[in-house]
């Protein structure tokens, strides 16, 4: 869903970096080894969010560090398009190893539309441990402040076959 509204890989892993967390300060070379990526693709976009005032810098020793600008008129807004972005993926990143024999995660409803919804729809593919969902599922919806409905379905269930929606869907997750 960011990635339609920005192009900018880079861009978009700082923003989570920092907008996430505004206590969170990096500087350049720290980014470089925690992305992945060339110093020079960083640096562009730390000066870009750095000239548009959404980061503060302050020197330490021969380092620039950066830091959310919480006082920016925006910063709160592009908090909260983080965090509803990021709630969906920490879901799924957090349960997906303890739920059990998880193959697929697939979002319904009005976020696979591309729309705002108070309430999160998923649909887990495998042999899943249904109790242990129901208490991760009430953990995230007080975290996100959004509720989440689920449909589970067991592989002998779809007999082999894709599952199939009257909605929009959007993989999430797949064990392949």
């Amino acid at each position: 869903m960011l990635e339609t509204l920005i192009s900018s890989k880079t861009r978009i892993k700082l923003l989570l970096k920092f907008f996430l967390n505004s206590n969170t300060t990096a500087y350049l070379r720290n980014l470089e080894s925690e992305f992945g990526e060339s110093t020079n693709a960083i640096r562009v976009e730390l000066n870009r969010l750095e000239q548009a005032g959404l980061l503060n810098t302050s020197p330490e020793g021969n380092k620039k560090i950066f830091q959310a600008n919480t006082k920016h008129p925006l910063y709160n807004e592009i908090n909260s398009i983080v965090l509803k972005y990021v709630g969906i993926n920490h879901i799924i990143e957090n349960i997906v190893k303890r739920l059990g024999a998880l193959e697929q995660v697939y979002l319904t409803g009005e976020f696979a539309r591309g729309l705002d919804s108070q309430i999160i729809d998923l649909v887990f593919i495998g042999d899943v441990d249904k109790i242990y969902l129901i208490k991760l599922a009430e953990k995230a919806e007080k975290i996100i402040h959004r509720k989440i409905r689920y449909i589970i379905y067991t592989p002998e269930e779809l007999n082999g076959e894709e599952p199939t929606f009257d909605a929009p869907a959007l993989l999430l997750w797949s064990r392949e």
